[in-house]
């Protein structure tokens, strides 16, 4: 039986990996449209963004754990279709390649919004080792930053540009950072944090126009809040679409991502899919979803390798989530937003507490910033009842609530 998995990221990597520790046997191929091994993209906007890290460091796993595990990459190459019936992917170039079970681990593409300029030289999306590299090459003397979009990745960027002593700018569509993945309380420490280190943040504004300096290169931004931010190089992070097209036109059902069940099944019993591309169910939180993040990323890919050899696994998991900005690591679990109270422990000006989010006396959620002990008891305790008194002291060991 041979497995064909189409995606080369974090689900598709582990995919491959995971089919090998659970000695499957049959021939497996990795294709991927970047012409690297499986990496990891955290590092992206840090570590590597900061040249702390080098590519070899942010591969998931060396290319001789492929040759060694007998994976075939077909790197560099996109498939350009499925034929369900014919069971092949057709790929660029007219190759075609036959599967008995597919994998689709087709990640997603960030947005570049319909800005005026947005096809100026200095103009970079931030996705891929690509995309970093040629940040990095484009760096100016005494460089000023222009990042649009108040999310994870952005912020996350303009900590390492800090970090590296060069200015940077947030402009934020939305009243307040980070609006549709956390609290206000959180969002409201996070645009103090970048402040204090110098970051100019811009709430409530769009850009109306990237300007050229006459010469293709951008120059500056002008902001709806009447700012003219000059700069020589914009980074634009305001969100992803999950890469769908491949499973719509080979119709399967595509709903904000492409559905699956509990196994990671499309309804097409011999194509999984996997990571950020997918639609599925929950049961601990009774709905669907769609993430975008590692962790899911790599359980999915674990759960949808047992079912393809040959042991019946279901995915059934809180959420989770990281991000680290200058010295901070927030980790976070479930969902703030089903909350009706926030019990706090630790002092938020010592940058180290965490807020656990309660509803009707059950643990919903948490957001941690260092402090890996409640986070850790954060992930053991969500879904069960919780003593709110309990959660807010911080002389009682949370294990004893377990």
């Amino acid at each position: 039986m041979s497995v064909v998995i189409v995606g080369g990221g974090h689900a598709g990597g582990q995919a491959a990996a995971s089919l090998r520790q659970l000695k499957y046997e049959g021939p497996i191929t990795l294709v991927g449209s970047e012409s690297y091994v499986p990496y990891q993209r955290p590092p992206l906007t840090k570590e590597y963004l900061r040249g702390e890290q080098g590519l070899d460091r942010v591969t998931l796993r060396p290319e001789a754990f492929y040759e060694k595990n007998n994976v075939a990459l077909m790197l560099g190459r996109e498939v350009r279709a499925i034929d369900r019936d014919k069971k092949i992917v057709e790929l660029d170039g007219e190759d075609e390649l036959a599967y008995d079970k597919l994998v689709l681990a087709t990640g997603s593409t960030p947005i570049l919004p319909p800005i005026p300029g947005a096809n100026l030289d200095g103009v970079h999306l931030l996705r891929t080792i690509k995309d970093v590299d040629a940040i990095v090459n484009e760096l100016k003397p005494s460089p000023t930053i222009g990042i649009i979009g108040g999310g994870y990745i952005g912020l996350e960027a303009a900590a390492s540009f800090r970090h590296l002593g060069m200015d940077a700018s947030v402009i934020e569509m939305e009243d307040r950072l980070l609006k549709r993945v956390a609290t206000e309380e959180l969002a409201s420490f996070y645009a103090n944090l970048h402040r204090q280190h110098g970051v100019d943040i811009h709430l409530n504004s769009q850009v109306t126009e990237i300007c050229g300096d006459g010469d293709g290169w951008v120059s500056s931004l002008k902001v709806s809040d009447g700012a003219n931010i000059d700069l020589n190089l914009v980074i634009v992070g305001v969100g992803i679409r999950p890469n769908t097209e491949l499973a719509s036109e080979a119709g399967l059902s595509v709903e904000n991502g492409i559905r699956v069940n509990e196994h990671c099944q499309t309804e097409d019993a011999d194509i999984y899919a996997i990571g950020d591309c997918t639609n599925h169910p929950n049961p601990l939180i009774d709905r669907r979803l769609r993430l975008e993040s590692v962790p899911n990323a790599m359980e999915q890919a674990r759960v949808a390798a047992a079912n393809i050899a040959g042991t019946p696994t279901t995915y059934a998991s809180f959420p989770w989530f990281w991000s680290d900005q200058y010295d901070l690591k927030l980790q976070m679990v479930g969902f703030a937003s089903d909350r009706d109270e926030t019990v706090t422990r630790g002092n938020r000006d010592s940058n180290a507490f965490a807020d656990f989010h309660v509803k009707d006396g059950v643990l919903v959620g948490a957001d941690a910033i260092n402090s890996p002990r409640d986070f850790m008891a954060a992930r053991q305790l969500c879904g069960k009842s919780v003593d709110r008194e309990a959660l807010g002291d911080p002389l009682v060991d949370l294990r004893s609530l377990l």
